[in-house]
Parts: structure tokens; sequence; C-alpha cells
């Protein structure tokens, strides 16, 4: 019989046999690591007497996918053929990019020309911090790679990037991750707390690894997911818990995790988007504020003349609408009231300002500025001695509202002179000729720009019945 002979061989980079294949995914795995790592690693082989050619002959349509050219580990995604499967129920956002071909992960090894590990404990961190490091990687654009390595030390792979938002003290893998964290139910997830994916038949097909933002939804069918993804590092709604695979993913908290105050708790927090029931007429809660102060801090302070406060308002709603449109979002997605889109752009500072006032609307009496919140009247506003009925409320006059209130204001309009847009009616239900005839009143006034934008502020309602 014949003794095999045992050589050591280097796997071709561009060889797609099976074999090859498979020896490049042992080394990338961390199997046989010799000479540094990822970098001239080499495995034992058996190859019989007989001439076992393991599988060199096989056809182009059965061979593993071919490397990409040009790096072909820029193209993978710590197991990116994850994402080539058939999509989850939720849709594909505009923009979403598939991964190019599956490539072998990066293993687990030390920072990048610092030491490695060797400390017991692990560094204590915060959830704020850890979505402080997150961003960081997310505004920089960071590019994805499973052989480079940021500034900061480590790979800019999906399983790095978790690394560094998690503070570990040398890059890991998806393999090795869950032993930096305690396994958790997914309805108990918080901003900080990962995803993850290891698929450990073959950690090439499909493996990942995500950061949990916060709540998209109320229902918890999406969220806010960091990750690091090619091209480059991004923060996107997500539908839980990943586009593929979804039933697979693990969520895990980190073993590391440190108590924090107020701030930090409010800082993680104001991810979370708290759904569509908190906005809008009649609402009054402590999200109404949240959302006041951040549109007040891109740009939206005009809209405000007192406030923001918990009470839902026109003025919520125009500077909701303002930064919507921003963005340059037109339709029902620029309707004024803040979506999960719209929060996770305020929250995480991302998207454009609010841009300053045309030079009509910035000079507008202050009378104008009334309009819509309530605000006493300009000394410039005409002396009356009658006395207008109670102003409503701005929630009465929009599309799909029927009220009295409506109606009242159309018969109003049209005893004033400006009738000539209705066909018929006034009636109850609310309507474009309602909005033109009020516009055409409000600019009647003087006023312009945001001021007459056809919709009765108590102002407008003030002079009308005055």
């Amino acid at each position: 019989m014949t003794v095999p002979v045992f050589e050591e061989y280097e796997p071709a980079l561009d060889c797609p046999c099976a074999g090859c294949a498979q020896r490049r995914r042992e080394a990338a795995s961390g199997l046989a690591v010799r000479q540094g790592g990822s970098g001239g690693r080499r495995a034992l082989a058996l190859a019989a007497a007989a001439g076992l050619a393991w599988g060199c002959g096989m056809t182009a349509a059965t061979a593993a996918p071919a490397h990409v050219a040009g790096g072909a580990a820029a193209q993978g995604h710590n197991g990116a053929a994850g994402h080539a499967g058939p999509m989850a129920a939720s849709p594909v956002p505009a923009g979403y990019a598939e991964p190019g071909p599956a490539t072998p992960q990066g293993g687990s090894g030390p920072l990048h020309g610092k030491p490695g590990g060797g400390s017991a404990e692990l560094p204590s961190t915060t959830r704020a911090e850890i979505i402080s490091r997150a961003k960081k990687w997310v505004t920089a654009k960071v590019p994805y790679s499973m052989t480079k390595f940021w500034t900061d030390g480590y790979r800019q792979d999906c399983s790095g990037f978790v690394s560094m938002a998690w503070h570990l003290p040398k890059n890991e893998w998806t393999g090795s991750l869950a032993r930096y964290g305690v396994k958790i139910a997914r309805a108990d997830l918080q901003p900080g707390d990962i995803l993850l994916f290891h698929n450990p038949a073959d950690p090439n097909k499909g493996s990942h690894v995500t950061i949990f933002g916060g709540w998209a939804d109320a229902s918890h069918h999406s969220y806010l997911a960091y990750e690091q993804t090619p091209p480059h590092t991004r923060s996107q709604v997500t539908p839980m818990a990943y586009w593929t695979n979804s039933d697979k993913y693990v969520p895990y908290r980190y073993k590391g995790l440190t108590e924090e105050g107020a701030a930090g708790a409010a800082a993680t927090a104001s991810y979370t988007y708290p759904g569509a029931s908190r906005f809008g007429p009649g609402a009054h809660n402590a999200y109404v504020t949240q959302l006041g102060k951040m549109l007040v801090a891109r740009g939206g302070k005009r809209f405000y003349t007192s406030g923001p406060g918990p009470r839902w308002g026109e003025a919520d709603r125009r500077a909701t609408q303002a930064f919507q449109r921003a963005q340059g979002w037109r339709g029902s997605e620029a309707d004024g009231l803040p979506g999960p889109d719209t929060w996770h752009l305020l929250a995480s500072g991302h998207g454009k300002d609010i841009p300053p006032a045309r030079k009509s609307a910035a000079h507008a009496t202050p009378a104008s500025a009334a309009t819509h919140t309530g605000a006493a009247a300009s000394p410039a506003a005409p002396a009356t001695a009658a006395k207008a009925p109670a102003y409503p409320g701005d929630r009465y006059f929009r599309t799909g509202q029927s009220n009295v209130y409506v109606e009242r204001l159309g018969k109003q309009l049209v005893k004033k002179g400006f009738g000539r847009y209705y066909t018929r009616g006034p009636g109850p239900a609310w309507g474009e000729a309602d909005r033109r005839a009020t516009q055409a009143f409000q600019r009647a006034q003087g006023w312009t720009g945001s001021a007459a934008d056809g919709y009765p502020g108590r102002e407008t309602w003030r002079r009308l019945f005055a």
C-alpha cells in the first residue's frame, strides 16, 4: 500500500477549484494561521500517492465563485452572500445596493499596529458611547474592506465595526463576537446591542452583524441599523432582523455595558422613533417637545414664537414640513408629520438643515408670525370693537376634516368678498376652495410666504370675523 504523502502548499488566489477554494476559506477563518495571521497562511493537505487532483477538473458551472479583480475582499461582506437571497417581506429602500459575491471573512486578531488584548476584564462602556463611536464611522463613510484597517486600528468589515463600537481590545469576527455579549430577547433590544448571524456550516454564506440603533416603528417590525457593508458604513431603517436570514439573527448585549446617567440614557433613547400616534392634532407629550427642539437645532427656530412645548401645534407641523422639504421630499413625504425617516435624520444629525427663510417671509410683519401660533396681534393689526368668535384650533382645517367650523369659515370668506373660489357651497368638508380663499384673505392682509399658506390660524380667524 502506498503511504500518503503530506505536502505543504499555498492555495492559488485565482484558482476556482474546490480544493483551493476550501483552503482559502479555512485560512481566512483562522485555521492553521502562520506568519502573522491573514497574510502568508499555509495549511497541511493530504495528497494521495495515486494523484488525487482536489477537483481541479471541475467545470466552470460548478466551480467556486471567481475572485473580483482589484480586491475581492472589498466586495465581500463578512459573509455578504446573505444579501443575495430572497428579500424579506419589507421592501428594499431606495438606494440599497446588493453587495458583490461572497469572499472569506476577516479572522479574529489584534488591532493593526497595536498590541492585542490580554486584559482579563472587558473595557466598560455605555450605550451612548457605543452609538457615538458607530456614528463616527457612518459620518466618515469608512470604506468596506476585510484586509484594511481604519485609523483607529479596527478592521473595516462588519465585525471589525462592532469590535470598534464595543471598544474591544482586538478585532473579532462573527464567530467570536458572541463571547463578548449576553443573549437577550428581541423585545429587549436597546441602542448599542447587536444582531448577529454566524453560519457555522459555512461562515462565508450570510454571516453578518449589525448594531441596533432603536425601533423605527411602534410594531417593532423595523429598526435603525448601524452596519459596515459595501461600499461604506451606513445607518438605515432595516426590517427586523435583516433583509435575509432574518430568523437566524440573535440579539446580544455587551458584557462590559455600564449604567449611564440621565443624559446618556436620553441620548440613546432619542434614536428610537416613538410612533406616529405621538404626533399630529391633539397630541400632547414629551416627544412633541423633543421633536421641536431637534427642529430648532436644525434651523426651524423661526417657526416658533414660543416653545417648543408638549402640545402639537401648527408651528410643529410647519417646521417638520420645512425639514422634510429640505431633504427633497414632496407630496405625502412632506406632510409635516414625522415618520421614522424624518425622526432618525433629526436624531442622528444627518440630512440637510432647514434653509433660511426667503426674504418675503423673513420680512413679514409681526402679525404674520402670529397667524398660526396664537400669539398676540402686533400693534399694526387693525383695531376692532367687535369680538370675534373663539378660534376652534388648527386641527379642524385639514384635508379630510368635515365640521361646522369649516362651513363657518367659508361663509365668512364669501361675506368678506373672497368667495370666487367656490363653485358650490361653502360646506362642512375642507377643500381646496377653502384653502385658496383663506390664502387670498391672508395675502390681502399684506402677509407673504409661509404666513399666507391658506390654513387659518388664530390671527387669520380674528381678522376674518372682525
